[in-house]
């Protein structure tokens, strides 16, 4: 696994990044209570790792078929994350997050955890944000499946631990983590991390 710190902090700007999965959980968390904010940020925990075998088993075949092929899409892989911080930077991305979790109004009858997977789940933005997130840290001289695995795991075990902690201060901290300026300085600092990153990874020479 290459770069393995520069993985640890990357994800965990990208997991604390203010979005939908944070709008679910704390809209969940206001509504029906801690219970079900824990159980909504479980399912959306869950849905990262169908997301990660999935990346990680149609990723190594990529890689087994083609190693060129396998650079391409670290190279789309690089413009995504740009294309990402980018959008970080935009204002109206939150309203755009919003809006979605106003649709997923109709699950709100079923259970958190129900919720909370499915939306991660079905949602195409997540698949595309695994299948060029990870391999960008994957060693060719070692099994790819085996490394996608473990980044997955530890990607959903900070995002769990995240989301728990997010869900227990919630009801303290709610109106400071949830302001326009904190907000917007968390979107701000993430999109430079990821222009950053995604600029390194399109300049760096191939060995």
């Amino acid at each position: 696994m290459n770069d393995f710190l520069t993985f640890l902090l990357l994800s965990l700007f990208v997991v604390m990044s203010p979005g939908i999965d944070t709008a679910l959980i704390t809209k969940r968390t206001i509504l029906d209570g801690k219970k079900d904010g824990y159980r909504i940020a479980l399912g959306i925990t869950l849905g990262c790792l169908v997301h990660t075998l999935a990346a990680a088993f149609g990723l190594s075949a990529i890689l087994l078929q083609s190693a060129v092929a396998f650079e391409i899409v670290k190279y789309v892989g690089a413009i995504y994350l740009i294309y990402l911080g980018v959008s970080s930077f935009i204002t109206f991305k939150k309203k755009k997050d919003m809006h979605q979790v106003a649709n997923q109004d109709k699950l709100s009858k079923k259970s958190a955890f129900k919720q909370g997977f499915l939306s991660n789940v079905l949602n195409p933005k997540v698949a595309m944000f695994f299948l060029t997130f990870l391999p960008q840290f994957v060693s060719t001289n070692s099994e790819a499946t085996v490394q996608l695995i473990i980044m997955g795991v530890i990607y959903t075990l900070l995002s769990i631990t995240w989301f728990f902690i997010f869900v227990f201060f919630i009801n303290y901290l709610r109106k400071w983590l949830m302001s326009a300026r904190v907000q917007s300085a968390m979107d701000k600092v993430t999109g430079a991390v990821l222009i950053g990153f995604g600029l390194k990874l399109a300049l760096e020479k191939q060995h």
